[in-house]
């Protein structure tokens, strides 16, 4: 069979990691796959793929979003030569990934999409196919999306708008493209999306829930450097590894918990931005992002737990990147991210970084033994 994926990106972060292995997976067993991305690609020259449009297009589109709060509704001529290609090329399956990210016309896409006539699966990263503007709503205890946005409090997160609030029409225009799709099948990697999913105008789709999975040959126990070239022979290394670190992914909890740790402990965090390495604590250590994925897993290998404090995240890869490299799990409960933990015999505590230190503290102390 032929398959077309779309995403944000290729082999980049998470989803375009996601995306790309699954094309590496069906490859293996005789298909043919095209993972189609309209920004990042990296480490998929094993892979066919197609670029959806340029970086001027995508420029174009962040700069009408970030004015008139219209993401996904840009890049309209890009989509068109795209949707021209994939006529062309005629699929099997399409398996959209992530649609948001300015590349791409949500209208032109799925208004190909109603009358293809191809088997369709759509896997959800996050909750942006169901709201009229954010990625995630827990954090501000937002349940506006489930019966209709306006004056949206997360107006200037992703994706940021500086001027309109336009999410009301753009939650009356997503529900219109989205439902009454033929032969679409919805797949979510926890029931914490799921969840959601079946409360939101999505909920006449069939969902499954695929949790997500990492290449095991890679992300598997790997000694190295990192203790020897950070100098932390001696100390407890506590690891946190995010994209980007926002306010959601648990940043002030880490700066908290670096007053109530001794010195015999050491937090790490990698993926912090130019700005957030100046204005750390002493007691972190603050690496910038990688896409080394050796050094990641070098680093996820030697902490000796790895610490999510996020109260906003549909799966967790992180969690899993870390407990598949041999590395204890600590989470907040009532999150996905305990879905994972719990699956590897992880922890999950109330949040709040004093439940944090607790857990740290009990396993340096068996550790100890």
């Amino acid at each position: 069979m032929k398959y077309l994926f779309i995403n944000t990106v290729a082999g980049y972060g998470s989803t375009g990691r996601i995306a790309a292995d699954k094309c590496r997976e069906l490859n293996a067993q005789g298909h043919t796959c095209v993972l189609a991305y309209g920004r990042m690609k990296t480490g998929c020259d094993d892979i066919q793929t197609v670029k959806i449009g340029s970086d001027f297009d995508v420029n174009c589109h962040a700069l009408e979003s970030r004015v008139l709060d219209n993401s996904g509704f840009g890049s309209k001529r890009a989509t068109r030569a795209f949707l021209k290609w994939v006529r062309e090329y005629d699929p099997d399956v399409i398996w959209l990934h992530n649609l948001h990210g300015y590349y791409i016309h949500i209208g032109e896409l799925f208004g190909y999409l109603r009358t293809c006539g191809k088997k369709i699966l759509w896997t959800l990263h996050d909750c942006w196919a169901f709201t009229g503007h954010c990625v995630y709503f827990d954090y501000v205890c937002c349940e506006k999306w489930q019966h209709g946005c306006q004056r949206c409090p997360q107006k200037h997160t992703y994706p940021e708008s500086i001027l309109l609030d336009n999410s009301r029409r753009n939650y009356e225009r997503k529900r219109a493209l989205f439902t009454g799709i033929p032969n679409l099948t919805l797949t979510v990697p926890s029931h914490w999306l799921e969840s959601r999913v079946k409360r939101s105008f999505l909920r006449d789709y069939p969902v499954e829930v695929l949790s997500n999975q990492v290449n095991r040959e890679i992300f598997k126990p790997t000694p190295g450097d990192f203790r020897q070239k950070y100098g932390l022979e001696n100390k407890f290394v506590v690891l946190g590894v995010a994209s980007v670190w926002e306010e959601r992914k648990g940043l002030k909890d880490f700066m908290a918990l670096s007053q109530m740790l001794g010195s015999g402990f050491q937090i790490v965090l990698i993926g912090l931005n130019p700005k957030q390495l100046e204005t750390l604590p002493k007691e972190i250590l603050g690496l910038p992002r990688t896409d080394n994925i050796l050094q990641l897993v070098q680093a996820y290998s030697e902490a000796d737990v790895f610490v999510c404090p996020s109260t906003e995240e549909t799966f967790g890869m992180t969690v899993l990147e870390a407990a598949c490299c041999g590395t204890k799990t600590i989470v907040y409960q009532d999150t996905a991210c305990e879905e994972v933990a719990d699956a590897f015999g992880g922890m999950a505590v109330p949040r709040g970084p004093e439940n944090l230190k607790a857990a740290i503290m009990k396993l340096s102390e068996e550790e100890a033994r």
